[in-house]
C-alpha cells in the first residue's frame, strides 16, 4: 500500500518492508531535531491493521497473547506478543479497544499471516477478525513528548497529517528516535530464535501475572531461571563507511559471529548508532566488528 504522501517533494522512500512510506522528506537531519523537539506526526500508513469485533473479543485475545487484555481499557494502548508453542516471537502487535472492535496494528506485511492463525484459532467463539490494511491507515502523532497511533482513512492520510496541523517527519527520524530509546522492532532486532527476554520485551508487551497462553511455558521457565541465551545492546559504530550495514548483518569477535545487527541509523546527535543482538556471555568491553567497522556495545537488557 503506497502512501500517498511519497508524491510530497522531497520524499525519499524508504528500503526493505518501509519502501511504500517515505524515509524522509529532504532534510532527514533537520526532521529527526522536529521529532527531539517532541511535536511532528510520522506517516505510518504501510503497517497492518486488524479489527477484531465481537463479543468475546477481547477474552479471545486475552489467551491468545502475552499481555493481558481482558480488561483492556477504552481507549488504552497496549503492546502485546504472539508466541510460538516454544516460546518464540511470531507476532508484535499493538492493541487498542474503541468499545465496539479491538485494533490491532502490526508490521508490514505480517497482517495476512495473522489473520490466518487467529482465524485458525476462532472456534465457536463470537469473534469477526477483517485485515482492514486497505482501507485504513497509521500515522504516528508526536505531541507534547507524547507519541500515539491514530487510524485514518487510507484516502484520507494527506488530509488527516494537514489536520494534525504539526511539522510531517520521515520514518527515519522515527526509526532513529526508536535506536536512541533502546526499543527493538520485529524483523529487525528478531529472527525465528528470539524469546521476549532477549530483547525487552518482558513488561511492556509480556505480563507475567496473567493465564496460560502459547509459549507461556519458555517465558516463566527463563523469568524464574535467568540466563535467556542473547540480549539486546545499543551500539556505536566507527563510522569508516557512509553506507550503513543492512539488518541481521553478523556481528563478529575475533573472526567468530557472535550476534547480528538491527537497525542501524545515522544519528542526528549520536553519530552512526545501532541496535544489536548478541549473545549474553559477550564481554561488555568486547572489540566488536560488523562488515568491517568496529562496534562499541552498551548492555540495554541484563543478561
Amino acid at each position: 500500500m503506497v502512501s500517498q504522501l511519497l508524491e510530497n517533494r522531497g520524499a525519499v522512500p524508504g528500503g526493505g518492508v518501509d519502501v511504500d512510506v517515505a524515509a524522509h522528506y529532504g532534510d532527514p537531519f533537520g526532521e529527526q531535531r522536529v521529532v527531539a523537539a517532541g511535536h511532528a506526526v510520522v506517516d505510518r500508513s504501510h503497517r497492518g491493521v486488524i479489527r477484531v469485533g465481537g463479543a468475546d473479543r477481547l477474552s479471545w485475545l486475552h489467551s491468545l497473547t502475552s499481555q493481558h487484555l481482558e480488561t483492556l481499557p477504552l481507549g488504552e494502548v497496549r503492546e502485546a506478543l504472539i508466541l510460538s508453542p516454544h516460546g518464540h516471537v511470531e507476532h508484535h502487535l499493538v492493541v487498542e479497544d474503541d468499545g465496539e472492535a479491538t485494533w490491532l496494528m502490526v508490521e508490514p506485511g505480517t497482517s495476512t499471516a495473522l489473520v490466518g492463525y487467529l482465524e485458525s484459532m476462532r472456534f465457536m467463539l463470537r469473534v469477526a477478525v477483517t485485515d482492514e490494511t486497505s482501507n485504513v491507515a497509521v500515522l504516528s502523532v508526536l505531541d507534547n513528548g507524547s507519541w500515539s497511533d491514530r487510524r485514518v482513512a487510507r484516502d484520507d492520510v494527506g488530509a488527516a497529517v494537514e489536520a494534525a496541523g504539526l511539522p510531517l517527519a520521515g520514518l527515519g527520524a522515527y526509526e532513529a528516535m526508536r535506536v536512541a530509546s533502546h526499543r527493538p522492532r520485529l524483523g529487525f532486532e528478531t529472527d525465528h530464535r528470539t524469546i521476549p527476554h532477549e530483547v525487552g520485551w518482558i513488561g511492556a508487551a509480556v505480563h507475567l501475572d496473567k493465564g496460560c497462553y502459547r509459549g507461556q511455558e519458555t517465558v516463566a521457565r527463563v523469568h524464574n531461571l535467568g540466563r535467556p541465551p542473547r540480549r539486546l545492546v545499543f551500539a556505536h559504530l566507527d563510522g569508516t563507511d557512509d553506507e550503513l550495514p543492512a539488518p541481521h548483518t553478523p556481528i563478529e569477535l575475533d573472526g567468530r559471529a557472535v550476534g547480528f545487527l538491527g537497525t542501524a541509523v545515522q544519528h542526528a546527535e549520536l553519530g552512526p548508532v545501532a541496535l544489536a543482538v548478541v549473545k549474553r556471555q559477550t564481554p561488555d568491553d568486547a572489540l566488536l566488528t560488523v562488515s568491517g567497522m568496529a562496534l562499541k556495545a552498551e548492555r540495554v537488557v541484563d543478561a
